[in-house]
Formats: C-alpha cells, structure tokens, sequence
C-alpha cells in the first residue's frame, strides 16, 4: 500500500492546502485519514475534524468524515491507546482505506510535534509505519531555512523518513532561489516544490465562520461560499456607520447584536455584505430575516457579545471549504506547475 505522511514545520504553513493541491493536481486515486483532529465541527450530534470533511467531500470518499480520524481530546487517547494499540487502529484504518486507492495520504497535527504525547506526531507515525513524511515548510523565508536546518540537524534516518519538502507560501519565488535554495539543497533536504503565495488564498468564506463559531444559519444558506475581504463589527449608531467607507465595502462581514434591526438592514441596503453575524442569540424579526433571504445574505446566529464574537472571527485561519470554492482550482494549478507531482508520488 502507498501512503504519504503530510507534515509541516509550524502552524498555517499550509499543510491541509498541500493535501488538497496535491490530490486535485495528481490524477490519482487519494484515500485520506488525519489520525489526530485538531479542528472540531460539531453538527447533528457527530464530531468530525473539520480539514477531513473538505478533503472527504472534494474526495468523493465514501466512508463518513468521522472515521478519519482516532481521536480529538489527548486525555482521552491517553486513556483508550497505548503506543501498540494505537497504531494497531491506524493500520487497521490505513488498510482498510488502502484498499480501495492508489495512495493515502496521513494528515499530522499542526507541527512536527503536535500529537507526540500520544505517538500520533508525523515521527512517530513514520517509526512506526514505515511511510516516508512529506514536510511543508512555510512562513518567512529566514523562519523556513531555520525550520529545516533544524529537521537537517535533528531528525535522523532512525526518527523518520523525510522524504522531501514542499516550500508554501514564498512571496519572492526568485529571490528564494538565488538565497535560500542553495543553502537548504547543502543541507540534503529534496525541495520538491516553491509555491507562490498568492493573497486568495487567504481569505475566508463565510461558511468557515459559520463552521468555526458553531453558529446557526437563520437565512441566505446559498451565499454561504461568499469569500471575506473585510470585518465591520457594528455597534455604533446607523449614521456613523453609514459614514465610514468599510460599511460600503465589497465582500465585508458585519458583526452586530441581533436586535439592532437597524444596522442589519443598513448592512443588507449598503451592497457587497458577504454575511452577517448576529450575536447575543437574538433573532430579529421575520421581517428582517426575509430581507436577508431575499437578498441571499446569510445571517448567522451566535452567542456571546459583538466584540468577543469579533475577537473569535479575527483568530479563525483562512481554511478552503469543499462547496463551490474557486480557490481549490487556484489550488490544483498552482501544484502541477510549481511542484513535483510524478516525484511526489515515486516517494510514497
């Protein structure tokens, strides 16, 4: 069975990005399994890893999203697994996966080390399978020349099988390689790809907000798809709102208290509104809620007060979703022209 370890050097490198680039740029057929979850989505009284339900839709896998992964909560792991019998269950996963494609891919947690109490760190993994791990590095460029000279120097034949690294997210791609490469490639590391950073890629859709904050959609479900280009918390009063440039803005999210009718339909009426937040778990009236309808705007109903809601927005990544993101496209061509897919492969 083939099977590919996907790991990265830090957090938001890009490594469920390179998961997704990768099995839409192959043409294989790709099974899927992240052993630790580290992004939960509670729906209908079943939890899954919220990367594993977009790689499972874009798969088309038939088994339910939360099979992918072992666990969430270490405690818990700690209590169920021991090394042996924890990697008894991931075999038993990565067979039954591995049978019906041609690779697997094993997603590790949001760094090198992520899961290493309870042996699911992308190391231990590759001790233990004998599957090579596939590194993203990201971030500053210095940060990705440190992070990999740190690998170089560390991480031993006897830990893993490093089997080469995708570079993500280089603002400069030729001044990386007149700086940079020459300086990873003496260090033996295989770079199998430079990918450019494109700004898309890291916006958000209001789906993914309505995921991440577990809110409920009280209207417009079909402009959840709709990508964020800037956050308007409104608590102040309609005419000062009306007077900034951002409540005018394309693709804005507007964050507001459910009973402030008002700034819901200023946000409605002002045009280019992406989503609208409503917080406090007040419903507006119906005829509010129509409006959005109408106007295919969705609001979102959240607890918690406007500013700490907006703190909550502010920290969520700019994850891709599986339904109608063109940024997945973006995805697919920016890996077959800037990285080694056919090497990529001959590795796993």
């Amino acid at each position: 069975m083939k099977s590919l370890i996907i790991a990265s050097t830090r957090e938001g490198a890009g490594k469920t990005s390179l998961s997704i680039g990768l099995t839409q740029a192959a043409g294989k057929r790709f099974g899927y399994i992240k052993p630790l979850g580290d992004r939960p989505v509670y729906r209908k009284k079943r939890l899954w890893d919220y990367d594993a339900s977009v790689l499972w839709k874009l798969l088309q896998l038939a088994e339910e999203p939360e099979t992918a992964s072992l666990g969430f909560d270490h405690s818990k792991l700690r209590y169920m697994y021991d090394r042996r019998s924890v990697f008894e269950a991931l075999r038993g996963k990565l067979e039954e996966i591995g049978n019906r494609h041609d690779v697997v891919l094993i997603e590790s947690g949001r760094d090198l080390s992520s899961g290493a109490s309870v042996f699911l760190d992308p190391l231990t993994i590759s001790q233990e399978t004998g599957h090579p791990v596939l590194i993203v590095a990201g971030g500053p460029e210095d940060a990705i020349a440190d992070d990999l000279a740190f690998v170089n120097r560390f991480v031993g034949t006897e830990e893993a099988r490093v089997a080469g690294v995708v570079i993500n997210k280089v603002t400069h791609v030729e001044d990386f390689r007149k700086t940079h490469l020459p300086e990873i490639e003496k260090l033996g590391i295989e770079v199998l790809g430079i990918v450019p950073y494109y700004e898309e890629l890291a916006t958000r859709s209001v789906s993914l907000i309505a995921d991440r904050l577990f809110a409920r959609v009280l209207a417009g479900e079909a402009g959840l798809h709709r990508t964020i280009q800037a956050v308007v918390v409104g608590a102040m009063s309609v005419g000062a709102a009306m007077s900034e440039a951002l409540i005018r803005a394309p693709g804005k999210l507007v964050i507001t208290s459910g009973d402030r009718s008002d700034m819901i339909l200023a946000g409605i009426d002002a045009g280019g509104t992406a989503g609208i937040v409503l917080t406090n778990n007040i419903v507006p009236p119906a005829n509010v809620i129509s409006r959005a309808a109408e106007a295919e705007i969705p609001l979102l109903l959240v607890p918690g007060d406007t500013y700490a809601v907006a703190l909550q927005v502010e920290r969520i990544e700019p994850l891709l979703t599986a339904e109608g993101d063109p940024r997945v496209k973006r995805l697919r061509d920016l890996f077959r022209e800037h990285v080694d897919l056919e090497r990529i492969l001959r590795l796993s």
